[in-house]
């Protein structure tokens, strides 16, 4: 929200309603598919797709791992229309409760993540890495949905710019190994907008966040 240092009574009071609103509201909603991997001249192929994963830092994030889970998430179309809503009548309540969901999505992905591993067999798993981060093309995103047939079964789509309907969602690619892995830098340290960033300019974030 650009809150520099400690937020005042106003600002958490804001956060207090707009987070009370969101959880009577949204519906949170994921599904995952367990899929092979194997290292191709380009990228990564997945058993699961037909289109490569391209690009140097996904070879590197998922360097030594010979399968993977694909994620995708979302807080479901209610998300957006209770932040379309609340920004017709308290355009700082819409900001606060839009806020609310980024982090909620975010919360979503830590639960599926417990879930989906709690089982065992899983001796080591990457961080989750998603279609727009380092130089893993953005418009992989389809295939991502796709392959998880995400449309039918939660009711997400994407855009013919590769942007996730509904908005609060995410997909990602988590890799699994037998062995230990190495988990690299995450958050703004492979993000390309890292330079231009108005939130990391204000020190909302760090290289590792």
């Amino acid at each position: 929200m650009g809150v520099k240092g400690e937020p005042d009574n106003t600002v958490l009071e804001l956060l207090e309603r707009a987070e009370r609103l969101v959880r009577e509201t949204v519906r949170p909603v994921y599904v995952y598919r367990e899929t092979a991997v194997e290292a191709a001249e380009n990228g990564i192929k997945l058993a699961c797709m037909a289109e490569t994963l391209t690009g140097r830092d996904i070879r590197k994030h998922l360097n030594g791992c010979d399968r993977a889970v694909l994620l995708a998430a979302t807080l479901s179309a209610e998300a957006d229309k209770l932040i379309r809503q609340t920004a017709v009548r308290d355009m700082a309540f819409s900001l606060a409760v839009d806020c609310i969901c980024s982090a909620a999505v975010e919360q979503l992905c830590n639960k599926a993540e417990e879930e989906i591993f709690s089982g065992g067999n899983v001796p080591y798993r990457t961080w989750r890495f998603s279609p727009g981060y380092g130089d893993l093309p953005l418009d992989l995103q389809g295939a991502f949905l796709t392959a998880l047939n995400a449309q039918r079964r939660i009711g997400l789509t994407a855009t013919e710019n590769s942007l996730l309907i509904p908005s609060k969602s995410v997909t990602a690619i988590i890799g699994i190994s037998d062995t230990p892995v190495q988990r690299g830098a995450r958050g703004c340290a492979v993000c390309s907008m890292r330079e231009s960033c108005a939130y990391r300019q204000l020190g909302g974030c760090g290289s590792n966040h």
